[in-house]
């Protein structure tokens, strides 16, 4: 381990790990964040559980069957959903925008989400499958869509920059408008099951909603956080990257392949959810403020934001539960003309 300018780096083998102050402390504050974020979304609900009875639960240690069952059985597979899901969001977006060169790189800009979403329509409205068939035919789908732009967008032999966003945006529109043709033909009863997961929910989560996100996230953060170094290269250029012993399509296919699994694998889990994949590097990126790709700061920051976007969810005044998807639509459409005003690169 070595210090240099208040950078700390710690080499494990070929891999190496720069620490940087304001990075910890932006990731510490936002650790912090979510447990507390995640406490409240246990405490909250029909039935209210005082704090300290939420904690005695976790820990095994209270007697009531009421507070065992509503927290373990209800609650907690819907925050750990939350929190997979938001973490699998915020590093897909981070990567995807790299890639992309672009603000607007994220997976529900250039399509993948949409893939996602088709693959898994098609399972609940044609099989009525459960979980587990719906994970696996929304990564599936999602994996035949990344592989669709990224054969359309590559030119010569290189992908990325707006051309992967025109292509991804264009793929997009095709799967959209399939999906609602899709829907417009299904049972009805399936087509309103559809209807209502197509707008991203975390209400009535189970193990079995949570557990492959969950996977997804433990497998591949890791594996993203180790390309992150070579990311910060590939956006000094090509040229550059190869210069230092990197193959930039190499890095691309396993970022994008990597980043698309995890986004499948939210869209399963939780519906396709906007903004969060978009918004998390950058509010992550003006918080460091330093210039890297922050792939675990932005996981934890997508999972801060939908958690947090979840809790105004449930208490907004309406009588029906409200999908945490419409949450982060209305305040990341907000969000986007936002950065489309403050931002020249756009």
């Amino acid at each position: 381990m070595s210090r240099a300018k208040g950078i700390s780096r710690i080499s494990l083998g070929k891999a190496r790990l720069e620490l940087h102050p304001r990075t910890l402390w932006v990731g510490a504050v936002l650790v912090l964040l979510l447990l507390l974020g995640t406490l409240a979304q246990l405490a909250s609900g029909t039935i209210s559980i005082p704090l300290p009875d939420i904690l005695l639960t976790l820990l095994g240690e209270s007697s009531s069957n009421r507070n065992n069952l509503v927290v373990w059985e209800l609650r907690a597979p819907r925050a750990v959903t939350g929190i997979a899901v938001g973490l699998a969001l915020g590093a897909a977006g981070s990567v995807f925008q790299s890639v992309s060169r672009n603000a607007l790189g994220s997976p529900d800009i250039i399509g993948f989400t949409r893939g996602a979403a088709a693959g898994a329509v098609v399972q609940i409205v044609f099989f009525n499958a459960g979980p587990v068939a719906t994970a696996l035919s929304a990564v599936l789908a999602g994996l035949l869509t990344a592989l669709i732009v990224y054969a359309l967008a590559r030119r010569g032999r290189t992908t990325g920059g707006s051309r992967l966003i025109l292509v991804g945006i264009g793929v997009g529109a095709f799967l959209a408008a399939m999906n609602t043709l899709l829907l417009a033909r299904a049972d009805i009863d399936l087509a309103t099951k559809a209807r209502v997961w197509l707008s991203g929910s975390l209400n009535a989560r189970t193990w079995d909603d949570a557990a492959p996100v969950a996977i997804a996230v433990i497998l591949l953060l890791p594996l993203l956080a180790y390309y992150s170094r070579s990311l910060d290269i590939l956006e000094m250029g090509d040229d550059q990257a190869l210069q230092l012993g990197i193959n930039p399509e190499k890095v691309r296919r396993v970022v994008l392949v990597a980043g698309t699994v995890l986004t499948a694998a939210s869209v399963a889990a939780a519906g396709p959810i906007a903004f969060v994949a978009l918004a998390a590097p950058h509010i992550t990126s003006d918080l460091v403020r330093h210039a890297r790709v922050h792939v675990v700061t932005s996981a934890l920051m997508g999972a801060v934001l939908l958690v947090g976007a979840d809790l105004l969810a449930i208490y907004i005044p309406v009588r029906l539960a409200t999908p945490v998807g419409l949450v982060t639509g209305t305040l990341g459409g907000a969000y986007l003309l936002w950065i489309l005003t403050r931002s020249r690169n756009v």
